[in-house]
């Protein structure tokens, strides 16, 4: 019986219809992503992986090729009903005392995504997880009214159940709280922790759960975002998630190296919309109840103006993408870039090497070794090009540098959660704040330059010399840097 069903199973007809239905899907697959005419980098590497790695390719298309581009987060109506309460002021903005520059920026984002332009808001910049941490877990103590939080990764470690713990206590005491994670960044994460917080009333919830059957449509699609509104009044966005390894650098690193802010002043209101717009997205009630307790906290930060600029694979431009375009094409003597992973897209790399062409003093800090091997080689890929424009690469030497800012000639800076990569600018959900002053661009090229201080400037010559294994490795990760 055994041998008939083996023979049966090895006739050749069974083989050949298999192949058929491959080869018709996998034609089928190229056919939909050249009709997308996405980015001609990005559907090259697509089509490379489908021949390269039969069946592989076709799962991997699945989870981390498919395209949302366009779909609505929200209704119109609540869209409109959202930005009726955030009051965004109406103003001139010719009397800002802004360069032309920046007023483009700020015409351009507010082109983009409706983004208001706030001003006299004030600032306090966090480089490291201590002092962030420590004025964070104050504010969320002071809380009286509500608390929406929204981070990528809240970790079950030492700092993640003391933010638990604290929630759950300023809960008991009336406060209202809400908390988006998000599925895939936090995956490991046992869901006790997470219901804990529920069981206690906080409303916490993941973004884009990923779960059977919405797996394959959904793991590619991740919320970035680090925000934290607290009583309307007090605002916090940058790089850091909710985890130890931002206080003492986690088990790879001796040290842990980000960029955090605190905002008070009208631009909150700007992140309360955008915390409202995800949540509904998670199909919870449209938030309409606490966005009035505002109130700006006196603080001896400079003012500054701001814009919120949000991104995702449902934005119809790549905004965040473009307003980094346009700030470094505009660029007439410095571009100062801090980012994590360096696998820019084939736009973005062209500006900063025409910066650099120009003789604008472009410079670029990487870790020498980042949190994943394969973002690493694949980072390392640009550096040759980069170098031949006149782009100065740095390698940061005392551990994980995962800040993600943009420091503009005296007067633009951006800070977020927008790594330089493919991922940021067209897979994930990311948001960044930027600030048109002087005193925090100021600052800000300070910070800069005191991460120099701890860094090793690529030598060209030295760079060409690097092993030929080491090139091949980072030759092939290349190919699949647009869809890492």
């Amino acid at each position: 019986m055994f041998e008939t069903v083996s023979t049966y199973f090895n006739l050749p007809w069974v083989y050949y219809t298999f192949i058929c239905i491959y080869a018709a899907t996998t034609i089928t697959i190229i056919g939909v992503i050249l009709s997308e005419n996405r980015n001609p980098v990005k559907s090259l590497a697509w089509v490379t992986v489908l021949f390269l790695l039969p069946i592989v390719g076709i799962i991997l298309y699945l989870f981390f090729g498919r395209s949302i581009k366009n779909q609505r987060m929200i209704s119109r109506r609540n869209r409109r009903r959202l930005r009726k309460y955030e009051r965004a002021p109406n103003i001139d903005k010719h009397s800002l005392g802004l360069s032309e520059e920046s007023l483009q920026m700020i015409n351009l984002a507010g082109t983009l995504a409706s983004s208001p332009y706030y001003p006299d808001n004030s600032v306090e910049i966090f480089t490291d997880g201590t002092s962030k941490f420590e004025a964070f877990k104050k504010d969320l103590r002071n809380a009286r009214h509500s608390i929406n939080l929204q981070y990528y990764i809240f970790e079950d470690d030492n700092i993640g159940r003391e933010i638990r713990d604290i929630l759950i206590e300023r809960h008991n005491s009336g406060v209202e709280i809400r908390v988006i994670y998000d599925h895939v960044g936090s995956f490991k994460v046992k869901s006790s922790f997470f219901k804990k917080m529920r069981r206690s009333g906080i409303q916490a919830y993941p973004f884009l759960k990923v779960s059977f059957p919405q797996f394959g449509t959904r793991i590619n699609w991740r919320n970035h975002r680090k925000i934290c509104i607290i009583d309307g009044s007090i605002g916090y966005i940058g790089g850091m998630n909710i985890a130890d390894r931002y206080l003492d650098g986690g088990k790879k690193f001796d040290l842990w190296r980000d960029t955090h802010l605190r905002l008070t002043g009208p631009v909150v209101r700007a992140l309360r919309y955008s915390f409202a717009i995800d949540w509904n997205f998670m199909g919870q009630p449209l938030l309409e109840n606490d966005i009035d307790l505002v109130s700006y906290p006196a603080t001896d930060a400079p003012r500054a103006g701001m814009q919120l600029l949000t991104s995702g694979p449902t934005s119809q431009w790549s905004n965040i993408a473009f307003m980094f375009h346009k700030a470094i094409a505009g660029a007439k003597r410095r571009v100062y870039l801090q980012t994590p992973y360096f696998l820019p897209t084939e736009g973005l790399l062209k500006a900063l090497q025409v910066a650099a062409l120009a003789h604008v003093d472009v410079r670029v800090i990487i870790p020498r070794h980042s949190d994943s091997k394969m973002l690493t080689y694949a980072s390392y890929s640009y550096i040759a090009e980069s170098l031949k424009s006149g782009i100065k690469i740095y390698f940061y030497e005392p551990g994980m540098l995962h800040a993600k800012t943009l420091i503009i000639d005296d007067e633009f800076t951006s800070v977020g959660s927008t790594n330089f990569d493919f991922r940021s600018f067209e897979c994930n959900f990311e948001s960044n704040i930027f600030i048109y002053s002087k005193e925090v661009n100021a600052q800000m090229s300070d910070i800069f330059n005191k991460d120099l201080g701890h860094s090793t400037r690529i030598i060209p010559f030295e760079w060409r010399n690097r092993p030929y294994r080491q090139k091949a490795v980072e030759s092939l990760v290349r190919l699949l840097s647009p869809i890492l």
